[in-house]
């Protein structure tokens, strides 16, 4: 009896040693393959971790951003809104976890940005106000979250855009604007830009908020700086064509 007992207790140990293992292989797997810009894949990737570890943070978080990134590449606003709706269950399943890890919060301020350009009026407003909230509290737990810095960034580039009566409304809701929202803007982008220096995305709107503040020199240098950067993302591809565009058109 006290063998049967032992063979069958060697048998959950064994079989939650591979389990822990079959899980730590996913995430190696699931990182390999978001490195090779395979995004769908490591998409699928992360979703098999959570069927098995349903708290597992990182799966979350990737599984999160993942859905805000391959949902922007949909045919169809339906789509669209179906992968950044299931971006925001990750990041508000993420923050249940840990509600001070900056990569969950950051994660739902990418995903109140992408359903925030799939919206009008209040609902719009109201989503913008979301964004800037869930970017400051990923900066609050890690002042160096890039991301959050870039989200911060766009949101004053954004800002520098709007007419008076926008200005006025957007006070009512975060409590007022720094003078010059662009100067803040290029500020944050060159911060996201010495913390994370291959971040392709960012170099185009970094380009974009220098054009705009009538620095065309240095908005065409950043441009060719970007095309010579390696990709790092399933997107980079179509940046740079953006970007090879706007500088026949700057140069023009």
């Amino acid at each position: 009896m006290k063998k049967v007992i032992v063979v069958f207790f060697s048998a959950l140990i064994f079989t939650g040693v591979s389990f822990a293992q079959s899980v730590e292989e996913l995430v190696r797997q699931g990182d390999i393959l978001e490195r090779q810009l395979k995004e769908e894949e490591a998409y699928q990737k992360f979703k098999e971790i959570i069927k098995q570890q349903p708290t597992h943070l990182h799966a979350l978080t990737r599984c999160s951003e993942l859905a805000s990134r391959i949902g922007r590449r949909q045919s169809t606003k339906e789509k669209q809104m179906d992968f950044y709706q299931a971006a925001k269950i990750y990041a508000e399943r993420a923050l249940r976890v840990n509600p001070k890890d900056s990569e969950a919060n950051v994660a739902m301020s990418f995903a109140y940005a992408r359903m925030s350009l799939l919206k009008n009026g209040k609902e719009k407003v109201e989503y913008v106000r979301e964004i800037k909230n869930y970017a400051d509290r990923a900066l609050l737990y890690n002042p160096q979250n890039f991301k959050a810095l870039f989200v911060i960034a766009r949101w004053h580039y954004e800002v520098s855009n709007l007419n008076g009566m926008e200005k006025a409304a957007v006070k009512v809701f975060f409590g007022g604007l720094q003078k010059n929202s662009l100067d803040s803007a290029v500020y944050y982008y060159e911060k996201v830009k010495a913390l994370s220096p291959e971040f392709v995305l960012n170099y185009l709107e970094l380009a974009k908020a220098y054009h705009r503040n009538n620095k065309k020199a240095k908005a065409i240098e950043t441009l060719n700086h970007l095309l010579r950067l390696p990709n790092t993302a399933a997107d980079d591809p179509t940046i740079k064509s953006e970007a090879k565009q706007l500088l026949s058109t700057w140069k023009a």
